[in-house]
Protein backbone atom coordinates (compact mmCIF):
# COMPACT_ATOMS: atom_id res chain seq x y z
CA UNK A 1 0.00 0.00 0.00
CA UNK A 2 1.38 3.40 -1.02
CA UNK A 3 0.18 6.74 0.36
CA UNK A 4 -0.05 9.59 -2.11
CA UNK A 5 0.40 12.33 0.49
CA UNK A 6 3.71 13.36 2.07
CA UNK A 7 2.72 14.39 5.60
CA UNK A 8 2.17 11.44 7.94
CA UNK A 9 -0.79 10.80 10.24
CA UNK A 10 -0.47 9.65 13.87
CA UNK A 11 -3.59 8.19 15.49
CA UNK A 12 -3.89 7.46 19.21
CA UNK A 13 -5.38 4.11 20.19
CA UNK A 14 -7.87 3.85 23.02
CA UNK A 15 -11.22 2.33 23.99
CA UNK A 16 -12.83 3.55 20.75
CA UNK A 17 -10.14 2.20 18.45
CA UNK A 18 -7.94 -0.52 19.93
CA UNK A 19 -9.69 -3.67 18.68
CA UNK A 20 -7.92 -5.57 15.87
CA UNK A 21 -10.70 -4.62 13.45
CA UNK A 22 -10.49 -0.91 14.36
CA UNK A 23 -6.70 -0.86 14.05
CA UNK A 24 -6.96 -2.27 10.55
CA UNK A 25 -9.71 0.21 9.67
CA UNK A 26 -7.68 3.15 10.93
CA UNK A 27 -4.66 2.04 8.92
CA UNK A 28 -6.76 1.76 5.78
CA UNK A 29 -8.20 5.22 6.48
CA UNK A 30 -4.70 6.71 6.48
CA UNK A 31 -2.87 6.09 9.77
CA UNK A 32 0.92 5.77 9.39
CA UNK A 33 1.87 5.68 13.07
CA UNK A 34 -0.11 4.40 16.04
CA UNK A 35 0.35 6.21 19.37
CA UNK A 36 -0.24 4.33 22.62
CA UNK A 37 -0.64 6.49 25.72
CA UNK A 38 0.85 4.80 28.78
CA UNK A 39 -1.17 7.03 31.10
CA UNK A 40 -4.11 4.72 30.38
CA UNK A 41 -2.60 1.48 29.08
CA UNK A 42 -1.62 -1.56 31.21
CA UNK A 43 1.22 -3.75 29.99
CA UNK A 44 -0.92 -6.66 28.82
CA UNK A 45 -3.03 -4.27 26.72
CA UNK A 46 0.10 -2.69 25.25
CA UNK A 47 1.37 -6.13 24.25
CA UNK A 48 -1.93 -7.00 22.57
CA UNK A 49 -2.10 -3.72 20.63
CA UNK A 50 1.50 -4.10 19.41
CA UNK A 51 0.70 -7.64 18.25
CA UNK A 52 -2.42 -6.46 16.39
CA UNK A 53 -0.57 -3.58 14.71
CA UNK A 54 2.16 -5.95 13.54
CA UNK A 55 -0.51 -8.26 12.11
CA UNK A 56 -1.87 -5.37 10.02
CA UNK A 57 1.69 -4.54 8.97
CA UNK A 58 2.20 -8.10 7.76
CA UNK A 59 -1.13 -8.18 5.94
CA UNK A 60 -0.45 -4.99 3.97
CA UNK A 61 3.31 -5.37 3.57
CA UNK A 62 4.01 -1.80 4.67
CA UNK A 63 6.06 -0.76 7.73
CA UNK A 64 3.97 0.85 10.49
CA UNK A 65 5.47 2.89 13.33
CA UNK A 66 4.42 2.44 16.96
CA UNK A 67 4.87 5.45 19.25
CA UNK A 68 4.65 4.76 22.99
CA UNK A 69 3.93 7.93 24.97
CA UNK A 70 5.26 7.86 28.54
CA UNK A 71 3.12 9.52 31.20
CA UNK A 72 5.79 11.57 32.95
CA UNK A 73 5.49 13.12 36.42
CA UNK A 74 2.09 14.55 37.35
CA UNK A 75 1.65 17.31 39.91
CA UNK A 76 -1.77 17.34 41.61
CA UNK A 77 -3.35 18.92 44.66
CA UNK A 78 -4.83 16.74 47.40
CA UNK A 79 -8.45 16.19 48.42
CA UNK A 80 -11.02 18.97 48.68
CA UNK A 81 -13.50 18.56 51.55
CA UNK A 82 -16.59 19.23 49.43
CA UNK A 83 -17.26 18.14 45.85
CA UNK A 84 -15.77 21.48 44.84
CA UNK A 85 -15.06 24.93 46.22
CA UNK A 86 -15.22 28.36 44.62
CA UNK A 87 -11.97 30.34 44.68
CA UNK A 88 -12.62 34.08 44.40
CA UNK A 89 -10.30 36.39 42.49
CA UNK A 90 -8.25 38.59 44.81
CA UNK A 91 -8.39 36.28 47.81
CA UNK A 92 -5.42 34.51 49.36
CA UNK A 93 -4.97 30.78 48.77
CA UNK A 94 -2.45 28.56 50.53
CA UNK A 95 -0.82 25.31 49.44
CA UNK A 96 0.81 23.34 52.26
CA UNK A 97 1.91 19.89 53.41
CA UNK A 98 -1.11 19.32 55.67
CA UNK A 99 -3.08 16.33 54.36
CA UNK A 100 -6.35 17.63 55.80
CA UNK A 101 -8.91 18.02 52.97
CA UNK A 102 -8.82 21.52 51.52
CA UNK A 103 -11.35 24.35 51.26
CA UNK A 104 -11.55 27.77 49.62
CA UNK A 105 -8.57 29.01 51.68
CA UNK A 106 -6.01 26.20 51.45
CA UNK A 107 -5.24 22.72 50.08
CA UNK A 108 -2.66 19.95 50.39
CA UNK A 109 0.18 19.88 47.84
CA UNK A 110 2.01 16.50 48.03
CA UNK A 111 5.11 17.62 46.12
CA UNK A 112 8.08 18.74 48.28
CA UNK A 113 10.13 19.68 45.21
CA UNK A 114 7.68 22.45 44.36
CA UNK A 115 8.05 24.02 47.82
CA UNK A 116 11.84 23.98 47.36
CA UNK A 117 11.92 25.69 43.98
CA UNK A 118 8.91 28.00 43.59
CA UNK A 119 9.66 31.71 44.02
CA UNK A 120 7.73 34.85 44.81
CA UNK A 121 5.91 36.16 41.67
CA UNK A 122 5.89 32.70 40.03
CA UNK A 123 2.55 31.61 38.61
CA UNK A 124 0.75 28.39 39.51
CA UNK A 125 -2.00 27.04 37.28
CA UNK A 126 -4.64 24.66 38.64
CA UNK A 127 -6.96 22.44 36.60
CA UNK A 128 -5.40 23.11 33.16
CA UNK A 129 -5.15 26.83 33.86
CA UNK A 130 -8.78 27.39 34.82
CA UNK A 131 -7.55 28.74 38.16
CA UNK A 132 -4.46 30.97 38.23
CA UNK A 133 -2.41 31.85 41.28
CA UNK A 134 0.58 34.15 41.79
CA UNK A 135 2.99 33.33 44.62
CA UNK A 136 3.29 36.10 47.24
CA UNK A 137 5.35 34.25 49.88
CA UNK A 138 7.00 30.87 50.41
CA UNK A 139 8.49 28.82 53.22
CA UNK A 140 9.74 25.26 53.59
CA UNK A 141 6.27 23.69 53.62
CA UNK A 142 3.93 26.45 52.54
CA UNK A 143 3.16 28.55 49.49
CA UNK A 144 1.01 31.65 49.93
CA UNK A 145 -0.59 32.96 46.77
CA UNK A 146 -3.04 35.48 45.43
CA UNK A 147 -5.92 34.18 43.31
CA UNK A 148 -5.48 36.02 40.00
CA UNK A 149 -8.21 34.09 38.16
CA UNK A 150 -10.77 32.36 40.35
CA UNK A 151 -13.05 29.47 39.65
CA UNK A 152 -14.27 26.10 40.82
CA UNK A 153 -11.69 23.69 42.27
CA UNK A 154 -12.17 20.01 43.07
CA UNK A 155 -9.98 17.18 44.36
CA UNK A 156 -6.80 15.93 42.63
CA UNK A 157 -6.68 18.64 39.98
CA UNK A 158 -3.41 19.17 38.15
CA UNK A 159 -0.82 21.81 38.98
CA UNK A 160 1.30 23.50 36.28
CA UNK A 161 4.27 25.75 36.95
CA UNK A 162 5.12 27.74 33.80
CA UNK A 163 7.75 29.90 35.54
CA UNK A 164 9.48 27.21 37.57
CA UNK A 165 11.94 24.47 36.62
CA UNK A 166 11.14 21.72 39.12
CA UNK A 167 14.17 19.49 39.81
CA UNK A 168 12.47 16.20 39.06
CA UNK A 169 13.47 13.80 36.25
CA UNK A 170 11.24 13.51 33.20
CA UNK A 171 10.80 9.80 33.92
CA UNK A 172 9.11 8.40 37.01
CA UNK A 173 9.52 4.83 38.25
CA UNK A 174 6.32 3.98 36.38
CA UNK A 175 7.80 5.44 33.20
CA UNK A 176 10.94 3.35 33.61
CA UNK A 177 8.89 0.18 34.00
CA UNK A 178 6.74 1.13 31.00
CA UNK A 179 9.78 1.96 28.90
CA UNK A 180 11.55 -1.29 29.74
CA UNK A 181 8.44 -3.29 28.86
CA UNK A 182 7.83 -1.37 25.62
CA UNK A 183 11.42 -1.84 24.49
CA UNK A 184 10.97 -5.57 24.95
CA UNK A 185 8.10 -5.41 22.44
CA UNK A 186 10.33 -3.75 19.80
CA UNK A 187 8.33 -0.56 19.54
CA UNK A 188 9.77 2.18 17.33
CA UNK A 189 9.41 5.57 19.02
CA UNK A 190 9.21 6.74 22.63
CA UNK A 191 7.53 10.08 23.39
CA UNK A 192 9.05 11.62 26.51
CA UNK A 193 6.77 13.83 28.60
CA UNK A 194 7.72 16.67 30.98
CA UNK A 195 10.94 17.51 29.14
CA UNK A 196 12.52 20.62 30.70
CA UNK A 197 16.11 20.35 29.49
CA UNK A 198 18.33 18.36 27.12
CA UNK A 199 19.56 16.14 29.98
CA UNK A 200 16.04 14.70 30.31
CA UNK A 201 16.27 13.39 26.75
CA UNK A 202 19.82 12.11 27.22
CA UNK A 203 18.69 9.99 30.14
CA UNK A 204 15.98 8.32 28.05
CA UNK A 205 18.38 7.72 25.17
CA UNK A 206 20.85 5.99 27.48
CA UNK A 207 18.12 3.59 28.52
CA UNK A 208 16.92 2.99 24.96
CA UNK A 209 20.44 2.41 23.59
CA UNK A 210 19.16 2.72 20.03
CA UNK A 211 16.36 0.18 20.46
CA UNK A 212 13.80 2.96 19.98
CA UNK A 213 14.02 6.57 18.82
CA UNK A 214 13.28 9.22 21.45
CA UNK A 215 10.84 12.04 20.72
CA UNK A 216 10.85 14.99 23.13
CA UNK A 217 7.44 16.48 23.84
CA UNK A 218 7.70 20.26 23.90
CA UNK A 219 4.98 21.14 26.39
CA UNK A 220 6.70 23.42 28.92
CA UNK A 221 8.12 26.96 28.56
CA UNK A 222 11.52 25.72 29.78
CA UNK A 223 11.60 23.24 26.88
CA UNK A 224 10.86 26.03 24.41
CA UNK A 225 13.75 28.04 25.87
CA UNK A 226 16.08 25.01 25.59
CA UNK A 227 14.77 23.87 22.19
CA UNK A 228 18.08 23.98 20.30
CA UNK A 229 19.86 21.97 22.99
CA UNK A 230 17.00 19.46 23.08
CA UNK A 231 17.09 19.09 19.29
CA UNK A 232 20.78 18.21 19.46
CA UNK A 233 20.09 15.06 21.49
CA UNK A 234 16.48 14.11 20.63
CA UNK A 235 15.58 12.03 17.58
CA UNK A 236 12.50 14.18 17.01
CA UNK A 237 10.09 16.55 18.77
CA UNK A 238 6.37 16.73 19.35
CA UNK A 239 4.74 20.16 19.63
CA UNK A 240 2.26 19.47 22.44
CA UNK A 241 0.12 22.54 21.88
CA UNK A 242 -2.51 21.70 24.50
CA UNK A 243 -0.08 21.88 27.42
CA UNK A 244 1.83 24.78 25.87
CA UNK A 245 -1.45 26.69 25.64
CA UNK A 246 -1.98 26.18 29.38
CA UNK A 247 1.46 27.32 30.49
CA UNK A 248 1.92 30.08 27.92
CA UNK A 249 -0.46 32.73 26.58
CA UNK A 250 -2.49 30.93 23.91
CA UNK A 251 -1.80 33.67 21.36
CA UNK A 252 1.89 32.73 21.42
CA UNK A 253 1.37 29.09 20.47
CA UNK A 254 0.79 29.47 16.68
CA UNK A 255 4.02 31.42 16.24
CA UNK A 256 5.94 29.02 18.44
CA UNK A 257 4.61 26.12 16.38
CA UNK A 258 6.04 27.63 13.21
CA UNK A 259 9.36 28.39 14.91
CA UNK A 260 9.66 24.85 16.24
CA UNK A 261 8.84 23.23 12.90
CA UNK A 262 11.52 25.33 11.22
CA UNK A 263 14.07 24.60 13.97
CA UNK A 264 13.41 20.85 13.71
CA UNK A 265 13.79 20.94 9.93
CA UNK A 266 17.05 22.89 10.25
CA UNK A 267 18.29 20.23 12.67
CA UNK A 268 17.15 17.40 10.38
CA UNK A 269 14.79 15.98 13.02
CA UNK A 270 11.14 15.01 12.50
CA UNK A 271 8.46 17.17 14.11
CA UNK A 272 4.90 16.14 15.02
CA UNK A 273 2.09 18.65 15.60
CA UNK A 274 -0.21 17.36 18.33
CA UNK A 275 -3.35 17.94 20.41
CA UNK A 276 -6.76 19.38 19.61
CA UNK A 277 -6.34 19.26 15.84
CA UNK A 278 -9.87 17.98 15.16
CA UNK A 279 -11.22 18.24 18.71
CA UNK A 280 -14.86 18.65 17.74
CA UNK A 281 -14.77 15.27 16.00
CA UNK A 282 -14.77 13.59 19.40
CA UNK A 283 -18.54 14.00 19.24
CA UNK A 284 -19.19 15.22 15.68
CA UNK A 285 -18.73 13.39 12.35
CA UNK A 286 -17.41 16.60 10.74
CA UNK A 287 -14.81 19.12 11.95
CA UNK A 288 -15.18 22.87 12.26
CA UNK A 289 -13.78 25.11 9.53
CA UNK A 290 -11.27 26.49 12.03
CA UNK A 291 -9.98 22.99 12.77
CA UNK A 292 -9.54 22.27 9.07
CA UNK A 293 -7.50 25.47 8.76
CA UNK A 294 -5.44 24.48 11.79
CA UNK A 295 -4.54 21.11 10.27
CA UNK A 296 -3.83 22.74 6.91
CA UNK A 297 -1.51 25.31 8.49
CA UNK A 298 0.56 22.57 10.13
CA UNK A 299 0.95 20.92 6.73
CA UNK A 300 1.83 24.22 5.04
CA UNK A 301 4.46 24.72 7.78
CA UNK A 302 6.16 21.51 6.63
CA UNK A 303 5.53 19.34 9.70
CA UNK A 304 6.46 15.67 9.32
CA UNK A 305 3.29 14.40 10.97
CA UNK A 306 -0.04 15.55 12.38
CA UNK A 307 -1.62 13.75 15.31
CA UNK A 308 -5.03 12.76 16.60
CA UNK A 309 -5.44 12.24 20.34
CA UNK A 310 -8.87 11.90 21.94
CA UNK A 311 -10.47 12.11 18.49
CA UNK A 312 -9.31 8.58 17.67
CA UNK A 313 -8.78 7.20 21.19
CA UNK A 314 -12.17 7.85 22.80
CA UNK A 315 -14.17 9.74 20.18
CA UNK A 316 -17.37 8.61 18.50
CA UNK A 317 -15.84 8.86 15.00
CA UNK A 318 -12.21 7.62 15.01
CA UNK A 319 -12.19 6.37 11.42
CA UNK A 320 -13.86 9.55 10.15
CA UNK A 321 -11.29 11.67 12.00
CA UNK A 322 -8.37 9.88 10.30
CA UNK A 323 -10.08 10.00 6.90
CA UNK A 324 -10.80 13.71 7.34
CA UNK A 325 -7.17 14.42 8.19
CA UNK A 326 -6.13 12.39 5.14
CA UNK A 327 -8.43 14.40 2.84
CA UNK A 328 -7.20 17.71 4.24
CA UNK A 329 -3.59 16.67 3.67
CA UNK A 330 -4.22 15.56 0.09
CA UNK A 331 -5.99 18.81 -0.72
CA UNK A 332 -3.26 20.98 0.82
CA UNK A 333 -0.46 19.13 -0.95
CA UNK A 334 -2.18 19.63 -4.30
CA UNK A 335 -2.54 23.37 -3.66
CA UNK A 336 -0.37 25.42 -6.06
CA UNK A 337 1.10 27.38 -3.13
CA UNK A 338 2.09 24.32 -1.08
CA UNK A 339 5.64 23.77 -2.31
CA UNK A 340 6.38 27.47 -2.22
CA UNK A 341 5.19 27.54 1.39
CA UNK A 342 7.32 24.64 2.64
CA UNK A 343 10.31 25.89 0.63
CA UNK A 344 10.00 29.50 1.76
CA UNK A 345 12.71 29.01 4.40
CA UNK A 346 16.07 27.93 3.07
CA UNK A 347 17.28 24.81 4.89
CA UNK A 348 21.07 24.95 4.76
CA UNK A 349 22.79 21.55 4.52
CA UNK A 350 25.30 20.70 7.19
CA UNK A 351 28.96 20.69 6.17
CA UNK A 352 29.12 16.93 5.57
CA UNK A 353 29.33 14.87 2.41
CA UNK A 354 26.07 13.08 3.19
CA UNK A 355 24.16 16.33 3.67
CA UNK A 356 25.64 17.82 0.51
CA UNK A 357 24.50 14.75 -1.43
CA UNK A 358 21.00 15.01 0.05
CA UNK A 359 20.78 18.66 -1.01
CA UNK A 360 21.99 17.68 -4.47
CA UNK A 361 19.26 15.03 -4.71
CA UNK A 362 16.65 17.74 -4.33
CA UNK A 363 18.24 20.15 -6.78
CA UNK A 364 18.97 17.56 -9.49
CA UNK A 365 15.53 15.94 -9.26
CA UNK A 366 13.87 19.32 -9.76
CA UNK A 367 16.25 20.56 -12.46
CA UNK A 368 15.95 17.37 -14.56
CA UNK A 369 12.29 16.73 -13.64
CA UNK A 370 13.11 13.20 -12.55
CA UNK A 371 10.35 10.76 -11.59
CA UNK A 372 11.57 9.81 -8.12
CA UNK A 373 14.35 9.98 -5.56
CA UNK A 374 15.57 6.59 -4.30
CA UNK A 375 17.68 6.36 -1.13
CA UNK A 376 19.40 3.24 0.12
CA UNK A 377 19.41 3.59 3.90
CA UNK A 378 20.39 1.16 6.62
CA UNK A 379 20.09 3.32 9.72
CA UNK A 380 17.47 5.67 8.24
CA UNK A 381 19.68 8.74 8.35
CA UNK A 382 19.94 9.09 4.56
CA UNK A 383 16.16 8.93 4.20
CA UNK A 384 15.66 11.57 6.88
CA UNK A 385 18.22 13.84 5.20
CA UNK A 386 16.43 13.52 1.87
CA UNK A 387 13.06 14.30 3.49
CA UNK A 388 14.54 17.33 5.27
CA UNK A 389 14.86 19.03 1.87
CA UNK A 390 11.08 18.61 1.23
CA UNK A 391 11.53 17.83 -2.50
CA UNK A 392 8.60 17.85 -4.92
CA UNK A 393 9.47 14.38 -6.24
CA UNK A 394 8.45 11.24 -4.32
CA UNK A 395 11.13 9.67 -2.11
CA UNK A 396 11.60 5.91 -1.87
CA UNK A 397 13.62 4.68 1.11
CA UNK A 398 15.06 1.22 0.51
CA UNK A 399 16.25 -0.58 3.62
CA UNK A 400 17.08 -4.15 4.60
CA UNK A 401 16.01 -3.50 8.20
CA UNK A 402 12.35 -3.62 9.23
CA UNK A 403 13.21 -1.53 12.31
CA UNK A 404 14.44 1.27 10.06
CA UNK A 405 11.38 1.06 7.81
CA UNK A 406 9.10 1.35 10.82
CA UNK A 407 10.86 4.40 12.26
CA UNK A 408 10.81 6.10 8.87
CA UNK A 409 7.02 5.62 8.66
CA UNK A 410 6.80 8.82 10.73
CA UNK A 411 8.98 10.90 8.38
CA UNK A 412 7.60 13.33 5.80
CA UNK A 413 7.43 12.03 2.25
CA UNK A 414 9.21 8.70 2.76
CA UNK A 415 7.75 5.60 1.11
CA UNK A 416 9.65 2.74 2.75
CA UNK A 417 10.30 -0.57 1.00
CA UNK A 418 12.14 -3.52 2.53
CA UNK A 419 14.82 -4.96 0.26
CA UNK A 420 18.27 -6.50 0.51
CA UNK A 421 21.36 -4.35 0.25
CA UNK A 422 22.77 -3.93 -3.24
CA UNK A 423 25.68 -6.19 -4.17
CA UNK A 424 27.32 -3.79 -6.62
CA UNK A 425 26.58 -0.68 -8.68
CA UNK A 426 24.62 -2.53 -11.36
CA UNK A 427 22.49 -4.25 -8.76
CA UNK A 428 21.98 -0.91 -6.99
CA UNK A 429 20.60 0.67 -10.16
CA UNK A 430 18.49 -2.34 -11.23
CA UNK A 431 16.96 -2.74 -7.80
CA UNK A 432 16.11 0.97 -7.49
CA UNK A 433 14.56 1.11 -10.96
CA UNK A 434 12.60 -2.11 -10.51
CA UNK A 435 11.12 -1.03 -7.17
CA UNK A 436 10.27 2.44 -8.47
CA UNK A 437 8.47 0.76 -11.37
CA UNK A 438 6.70 -1.79 -9.17
CA UNK A 439 5.57 0.90 -6.71
CA UNK A 440 4.19 2.93 -9.67
CA UNK A 441 6.47 5.87 -8.95
CA UNK A 442 8.30 5.73 -12.30
CA UNK A 443 7.31 4.56 -15.78
CA UNK A 444 9.55 3.04 -18.48
CA UNK A 445 11.61 5.76 -20.13
CA UNK A 446 11.60 8.02 -17.07
CA UNK A 447 14.68 8.76 -15.01
CA UNK A 448 15.25 8.46 -11.28
CA UNK A 449 18.09 9.60 -9.03
CA UNK A 450 19.68 7.19 -6.57
CA UNK A 451 21.78 7.79 -3.48
CA UNK A 452 23.70 5.09 -1.62
CA UNK A 453 26.90 4.49 0.25
CA UNK A 454 29.94 2.38 -0.46
CA UNK A 455 30.77 -0.03 0.96
CA UNK A 456 27.13 -1.10 0.60
CA UNK A 457 25.32 -1.69 3.87
CA UNK A 458 27.56 0.65 5.87
CA UNK A 459 25.43 3.03 8.00
CA UNK A 460 26.17 6.73 7.49
CA UNK A 461 28.35 6.24 4.40
CA UNK A 462 26.22 7.99 1.76
CA UNK A 463 28.69 8.96 -0.95
CA UNK A 464 27.14 8.00 -4.33
CA UNK A 465 24.68 9.70 -6.68
CA UNK A 466 23.44 7.99 -9.85
CA UNK A 467 20.88 9.00 -12.45
CA UNK A 468 19.27 6.01 -14.15
CA UNK A 469 16.65 5.27 -16.82
CA UNK A 470 13.82 2.89 -16.06
CA UNK A 471 13.76 0.29 -18.82
CA UNK A 472 10.69 -1.28 -20.45
CA UNK A 473 10.91 -4.25 -18.10
CA UNK A 474 11.51 -2.09 -15.05
CA UNK A 475 15.27 -2.68 -14.94
CA UNK A 476 17.65 0.23 -15.08
CA UNK A 477 20.58 1.62 -16.98
CA UNK A 478 22.76 4.70 -16.79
Amino acid sequence: MKRIRRVKIVATLGPASSSPEKIKTLFEAGTDTFRINMSHTPHDELKRMVRDIRAVETEFGRPIAILVDLQGPKFRIGEIAKDSVALETGNTFILDNDQTPGDDRRTFLPHPDIFKTVKVSDNLLLDDGKVRLTVTATDTNIIISEIVVGGSLSSKKGVSLPDTIVPVPAMTEKDRRDLDYALGLNIDWIALSFVQRADDVSEAKKICQGRAAVMAKIEKPSAVTSLNEILEVADGIMVARGDLGVELPVEQVPGLQKQMVLAARQAGKPVVIATQMLESMITSPVPTRAEVSDVANAIFDGADAIMLSAESAVGDYPEEAVATMDRIALEVEQDPTYHDAISSHKIEPLATGADAISAALHQISDTLNLAAIVCYTSSGTTGIRAARERPEKPIVALTPRIETGRRLALIWGLHCVLTEDANNLDDMVDRACRISFQEKLARPGQRIIISAGMPFGTPGATNILRIAFVGDDGTGGF
